[in-house]
């Protein structure tokens, strides 16, 4: 099998005053413009173009990986797992690269329970990847996929999402710790952003002066969604919501000049939001070899 389809892990380890930030690629979804919502086909696809990329986008998927002194390692989000095709579940090469046992996590906080996010939870059939973490998660998460009502209610079509959310926490029922908002580890803020799901939360990691929002997924497809916020995704929860969610946190963070990161941005998906007319684009940290 040549090189290409047997790609080095995505790793990029980026310092935040005393902490570590390490990205990790997990891989990427294949997707269709029928994933997007909320604006028309034609409009999705000349955004691809003008964008540089494929008609069928590519969706990016990336996890984070916070070390520091005097901290255990911190993972937020874990990527698909066995969930997804070849394509997906490379969290555990990039931790093997970066050095880090998954016996050292000590605590896992997840955006919010969509597979491509908890699904590398589990190792195998009912096995928890990370033996010894703390799984921390939105309380609305928690109402909305793992409540037995919800589930009876649910779409047929949407009823493997809830299975796959059960069976990916089902090892970490003893040590799952439910959150609104706050503090949730050292270091570490949660920040709810309802909408994609009912829980789905960022998180600001924070060291001396300098800090990063990881802001989940606010943005799926880069080339579109900045330019035209409104486009929204099938996998949304509440649509209206997402988009307003979504406009809220590019106003802000481009006022801001904040720093962020997300689980969909192309990799190493670290960067600043700039206005560009009535739109936005992302404009990519510079990365160099030292810091």
């Amino acid at each position: 099998m040549s090189s290409a389809q047997n790609p080095l892990p995505g790793v990029l380890r980026w310092s935040l005053g005393d902490l570590t930030i390490t990205v990790m690629n997990d891989g990427y979804l294949q997707g269709s413009l029928d994933l997007v919502t909320r604006i028309g086909r034609d409009e999705a696809g000349a955004l691809q173009a003008a964008g540089f990329r494929a008609h069928d986008p590519r969706i990016t998927l990336n996890a984070f990986l916070i070390t520091g002194p005097g901290i255990e390692p911190i993972l937020i989000d874990t990527g698909m797992g066995s969930f997804g095709g070849p394509s997906l579940g490379r969290v555990p090469a990039a931790l093997a690269a970066a050095g880090v046992s998954p016996e050292s996590i000590g605590t896992v906080l997840l955006t919010h329970l969509h597979p491509d996010h908890a699904g590398g939870l589990i190792a195998g059939e009912d096995i928890a990847a990370y033996p010894n973490a703390e799984l921390v998660v939105h309380a609305d998460e928690v109402a909305h996929w793992l409540d037995d009502g919800t589930l009876s209610r649910a779409p047929d079509g949407a009823k493997p999402y809830f299975e796959m959310a059960r069976k990916a926490t089902a090892p970490y029922a003893g040590r799952l710790r439910t959150v609104t908002g706050g503090t949730v580890a050292p270091s570490i803020e949660a920040v709810p952003l309802p909408g994609h799901t009912p829980g789905h939360t960022g998180y600001r990691i924070t060291s001396g002066d300098t800090s990063l929002l990881m802001w989940a997924d606010i943005v799926h497809l880069p080339a579109i969604q900045f330019k035209q916020p409104e486009a929204g995704m099938v996998f949304d929860t509440d649509g209206e919501q997402a988009c307003s969610v979504r406009r809220r946190m590019l106003d802000v963070v481009a006022s801001d000049r904040t720093f962020v990161a997300g689980a969909h941005l192309e990799f190493p998906a670290l960067g600043y939001v700039a206005r560009d007319g009535a739109a936005y684009s992302f404009v990519p940290e510079l990365w160099v070899t030292a810091q």
